[in-house]
C-alpha cells in the first residue's frame, strides 16, 4: 500500500505514503514486543492459537492490560478508530483508484479482524480490568473502546458532511462506518459480532464500489469536486442508476446489505447499553444525510457546466465489473442467513474463549443472529 501510494497517488502522495508508513509502524512495533511477550509467557515453546489460548489464560489481568493495550493500538490505527484515524483521509484521496478500492475493502478490516481474532480472545480479562483515570473516574478498556467507537460514527459522519471532494467525503464515511464495526464486536453478544463481521463485508463492497465509481468518474472529468458537477444523470443515466444503488447500500436501505449489518449491530448493542445504540444511530441519519446531498448536487438538477456535456455512460468492461457488486448488494440484503450461518460457529467459539477465560456472561449470547425467515 505504501508503493501504491507513493508512487501512482496524487500530488500529495510522498505526504500521505511516509504518513500511512509512520502511522502503521509505531502500532506495529508496539504490537510485535507484546507477541514476543506472549511467546515466553507460553513457554518459548509455540505461536500455535489454540495454545496460547490456553497459556496466557494464566496471565494476571494487569499483565493483559497492557498486552492488551499493546495490540489494541496496533489494530486501531488500522481500522481506523477516532482520534488515530488522520491517516486515511489522506491515504484514501491521494491513492489511486485500485489503492483505494484494497484499502477499503482489505486493509481496514485487519484492524476489526485482529481485534476479534487475536486481542479478545487472548487476553480477556484486560478488556474489565478497570483503572482509575483523574477526572473521568474508574475506566476499562470495553468502556473506552465503546466510547471511541461512538464518537468516531457521529465525527466521521459530521467530517463527511463538511466535505467538497467526492472521495474524501466516502474517506470520512469509513472513519463511521468502521465505528459501527467495532461497536459491533465490543457489544461481546451474539447479534453485535455477527453484525461487526457482517458489516465489514458490506462495508467493502458498498465503499469498495463508490471508489470504483468516483474513479471512473475521474477518469472522464479529471475533478473530483462536487462544485463542478450537477445535473449529469442526465447525460450518464446508467452510471448515475448504480452510484444511487450503492449510495442507498452504504446509508443501510431496507434491502440492501447495509441495513441487515447495522440493525444488527444496533440491536447487539441495544441489550448491552440503550443510549449507546441511540448515539449511535444518529451515525445511520447522518449518513442519509451527507451521502444523499452529495448524489443530489453531483447527478441531478440543471446541468450547469458545459464541460460535463460530453460525459461518456459506463461502458461494457466497467458494467462487468460493476454489475456484479449490485447483484451482491440485494443479495446479501435480502439473504442475510446464507453468510450469518458460516458466520455463527466461529464467532460462539470466540465469545465462549472470552467468556470463559474472563467469566463475563456476554448478554443474550444464545439468541439467533438473525430471524430464520
Amino acid at each position: 500500500m505504501y508503493l501504491i501510494v507513493g508512487v501512482w497517488g496524487g500530488e500529495r502522495r510522498i505526504y500521505a505514503a511516509v504518513k500511512f508508513f509512520i502511522f502503521t509502524m509505531v502500532g506495529s512495533l508496539l504490537m510485535f514486543l507484546a507477541i514476543l511477550y506472549c511467546y515466553q509467557s507460553a513457554g518459548g515453546e509455540t505461536f500455535e492459537l489454540q495454545t496460547l489460548y490456553e497459556k496466557l489464560k494464566v496471565l494476571s489481568a494487569r499483565e493483559q492490560f497492557f498486552l492488551f493495550g499493546a495490540f489494541a493500538l496496533s489494530f486501531a490505527i488500522k481500522v481506523p478508530m477516532f482520534p488515530l484515524h488522520t491517516w486515511l483521509p489522506d491515504a484514501h484521496v491521494e491513492a489511486p483508484t485500485a489503492g483505494s478500492v484494497i484499502l477499503a475493502g482489505v486493509l481496514l478490516k485487519m484492524g476489526t479482524y485482529g481485534i476479534l481474532r487475536f486481542a479478545m480472545p487472548f487476553f480477556p480479562k484486560a478488556l474489565f480490568y478497570t483503572i482509575h483515570i483523574p477526572i473521568f473516574g474508574e475506566a476499562n478498556f470495553l468502556g473506552f473502546l465503546t466510547v471511541l467507537s461512538v464518537i468516531g460514527i457521529i465525527y466521521g459522519a459530521l467530517m463527511a458532511l463538511a466535505q467538497d471532494d467526492i472521495k474524501k467525503l466516502i474517506a470520512y464515511s469509513s472513519v463511521s462506518h468502521m465505528g459501527f464495526v467495532m461497536l459491533g464486536l465490543l457489544a461481546l453478544n451474539l447479534q453485535g459480532v455477527t453484525g461487526g463481521v457482517y458489516q465489514m463485508l458490506n462495508h467493502g463492497l458498498s465503499t469498495g464500489a463508490l471508489f470504483l465509481l468516483v474513479g471512473m468518474l475521474y477518469e472522464r472529468r479529471h475533478t473530483r469536486e462536487i462544485v463542478d458537477y450537477g445535473g449529469i444523470a442526465k447525460k450518464v443515466p446508467v452510471y448515475s442508476a448504480i452510484f444511487m444503488i450503492v449510495t442507498l447500500s452504504s446509508i443501510g436501505l431496507p434491502g440492501t446489505n447495509g441495513f441487515v449489518g447495522e440493525f444488527t449491530i444496533l440491536l447487539g448493542m441495544f441489550q448491552v447499553d440503550p443510549w449507546y445504540a441511540i448515539v449511535a444511530a444518529s451515525g445511520v441519519i447522518l449518513g442519509a444525510v451527507y451521502m444523499l446531498w452529495m448524489v443530489q448536487r453531483v447527478f441531478f438538477g440543471r446541468l450547469t457546466n458545459p464541460d460535463n456535456e460530453k460525459l461518456q455512460d459506463v461502458n461494457r468492461r466497467e458494467l462487468v465489473i460493476l454489475v456484479p457488486i449490485v447483484i451482491l448488494i440485494f443479495v446479501m440484503g435480502i439473504f442475510p442467513n446464507l453468510f450469518f450461518r458460516k458466520m455463527e460457529p466461529s464467532i460462539r467459539n470466540i465469545l465462549e474463549t472470552v467468556k470463559v477465560n474472563s467469566q463475563y456472561e456476554p448478554p443474550s449470547a444464545e439468541r439467533p443472529a438473525a430471524p430464520e425467515r
